[in-house]
């Protein structure tokens, strides 16, 4: 059954405030499969085991077209280093270095900066009159 999902971009002006994106690099998944990243899987064990939500999401919205959902998933923490929950999750994503720590998985920061560059397409009847004239 198809599913509909937010961009990353859409959950930040929603949430207004900048969030993590959790995105898998396509050189180290390079299949559609994410169901069988057996690091995606690792992930979302550990969030579940340590109480964080998350959602599947899409990438940045881009009017130039579209990509099929890679198992992308937005963070719901707030962005605070005295959070916990924040803290555990960048001790398990990142390295001292501030590298990622698990191949192929990056956890990024999207700023609601970067989301407000996109508000256009919260105007009703955006996205239906973009795929009318793609």
């Amino acid at each position: 059954m198809p599913v509909v999902l937010k961009h990353i971009d859409k959950i930040a002006r929603e949430k207004n405030r900048d969030v993590i994106f959790i995105n898998f690099n396509r050189e180290v998944f390079p299949s559609y499969e994410y169901k069988e990243y057996k690091e995606r899987n690792e992930l979302l064990q550990w969030l579940n085991d340590n109480d964080i939500s998350y959602k599947e999401c899409g990438p940045i919205a881009d009017e130039c077209g579209w990509e099929s959902y890679r198992g992308q998933l937005y963070i719901d923490l707030p962005i605070d280093e005295e959070n916990e929950k924040y803290q555990l999750l960048c001790e398990y994503l990142d390295a001292p270095d501030g590298t990622f720590k698990i191949r192929g998985v990056e956890s990024w920061i999207f700023p609601l900066k970067k989301a407000l560059e996109n508000k256009q397409h919260d105007e009703p009847g955006f996205w239906e009159n973009w795929a009318d004239n793609f």
